[in-house]
């Protein structure tokens, strides 16, 4: 067994093929890694050296050309570390310096969750499960976290996880969160006005009516949720005070070419032109931004950071040593989100 190395300056990668069954062997990351991928028969080997990237974890999997010419996707069968992602399972490479968030291993409050439908501009319902500490009335009145593709930040991220982690140790009180679920995503989370009054009228209506609120409502999500986040923060001030956006997707003609051919890409360009163009707030928001040091969209979240503390904003932005994954977010909750929430909510209340 031959896990992945780290030697000096690079990664070598090796793939055992005793009897040369296979004609090559790639590594399956993300473009933003630079390096070779392709890797060199080593006797009953394959190997590649892959220059250190400037990441705390890498996720990849291994492409195999077998010399029948088949072709097979696997994860790397000497590395026992692998993640479930939403493009399906992947092997990590965790290099020295990654630890896991702490609040993981720490004491947390149950909760229960109750499902709502919201019923607004857009074709299809909003499906929202909301999360609360067990032992709350609705009509008991807490802070409320929303967040946009909100199942697979609870099952890829732990984002209630994080929250009863953060309730427990008395870092933030009692809350709930609002996993909105998207049902046509592209859509929706593309600056759709439609979607957006959805949201912000139907949505914030009917579970203002369910659960009692207090504070200001807290907005989040990332990539095109991070996108769709912060239009309604902006949008829902003064309702709406905060905003996490994680590796938001704020497309700029000049700087997304290899995103022009998306269906939506017009209308996102045009909609963040708009945004970046503001030079005055009638409501400024809390704003907390993340992106990864590596990722093609820095340039975009760094000019949007930018363009909303220019129009009156408090923005904090951070960049973290990984990539446009739901690992990434789940660890740079901390302390980026929870600085956030503890701006607007306070602690224990």
């Amino acid at each position: 067994m031959t896990p992945p190395k780290l030697l000096d300056d690079h990664v070598r990668f090796c793939f055992a093929d005793p009897e040369g069954g296979l004609a090559g062997v790639s590594l399956q990351c993300s473009p933003a890694v630079p390096g070779p991928r392709d890797f060199s028969r080593e006797g009953g080997r394959w190997e590649l050296r892959l220059p250190r990237p400037g990441l705390h974890r890498l996720e990849y999997r291994l492409a195999l050309t077998h010399a029948d010419g088949r072709h097979e996707v696997v994860l790397d069968p000497d590395n026992p570390v692998a993640v479930p992602t939403v493009f399906g399972e992947r092997s990590v490479l965790e290099l020295p310096g990654y630890t896991a968030p702490a609040w993981l291993r720490r004491p947390a409050v149950e909760g229960a969750y109750e499902a709502l439908q919201v019923m607004g501009e857009t074709a299809d319902a909003l499906p929202v499960t909301v999360w609360s500490p067990l032992g709350t009335a609705g009509e008991e009145a807490l802070p409320l976290l929303v967040v946009h593709d909100g199942p697979e930040y609870d099952v890829y991220a732990s984002i209630t996880r994080y929250s009863a982690a953060q309730i427990a140790a008395g870092t933030l009180p009692p809350h709930r969160v609002a996993l909105a679920q998207p049902v046509d995503r592209d859509a929706w989370y593309s600056g759709s006005p439609r979607y957006l009054r959805t949201l912000l009228q139907a949505g914030l209506d009917q579970l203002t009516a369910a659960y009692a609120v207090s504070g200001p409502v807290v907005v989040m999500g990332a990539s095109l949720g991070g996108l769709t986040a912060l239009l309604a923060g902006l949008l829902g001030a003064p309702q709406v005070g905060g905003v996490f956006a994680q590796s938001g997707s704020f497309f700029q003609v000049q700087h997304d070419d290899e995103e022009s051919g998306f269906r939506y890409f017009g209308r996102i360009s045009r909609t963040v032109a708009s945004v970046l163009d503001a030079r005055h707030t009638d409501h400024p928001l809390r704003v907390a931004m993340t992106c990864g040091a590596l990722e093609g969209n820095l340039c975009n979240n760094e000019d949007m950071a930018a363009a909303l503390r220019r129009a009156g904003h408090e923005v904090t932005f951070s960049t973290v040593p990984d990539l446009h994954n739901y690992t990434a977010w789940r660890d740079s909750l901390d302390p980026a989100l929870t600085d956030l929430l503890r701006k607007c909510w306070g602690t224990t209340g």
